[in-house]
């Protein structure tokens, strides 16, 4: 995987957004097991605290869930799955007007 970041919004943001979307596109299924903080960090090329901190913010999203003695998974919850693929259409739709308008106001 080969990623490069955008300097202008944290990188632990953007980690949570890459498996939001892994996880919004069934690339990772509900109920899965997902890498360690240290495959991520390796795959992802970044300091594993930084992809500590986007998990956490995945597990107080539910989408992500932590079982004590064997690592984190998908939620089974195909609700809240649905609800952050809604999302991301949603924000795809907006994207798609915003750049229509600007190409419109240009000539």
């Amino acid at each position: 995987m080969n990623y490069t970041f955008n300097n202008d919004i944290p990188i632990y943001l953007q980690i949570a957004e890459i498996i939001t979307k892994d996880i919004s596109s069934e690339k990772l299924k509900p109920g899965s097991k997902l890498p360690s903080v240290r495959e991520y960090a390796l795959k992802l090329k970044a300091n594993p605290n930084t992809v500590s901190r986007a998990l956490f913010i995945l597990e107080q999203k539910k989408l992500i869930y932590t079982d004590r003695t064997n690592g984190k998974y998908v939620t089974n919850n195909l609700e809240i799955i649905k609800e952050y693929r809604r999302d991301a259409f949603e924000k795809k739709i907006d994207d798609f007007f915003e750049i229509t308008k600007r190409k419109s106001n240009i000539g």
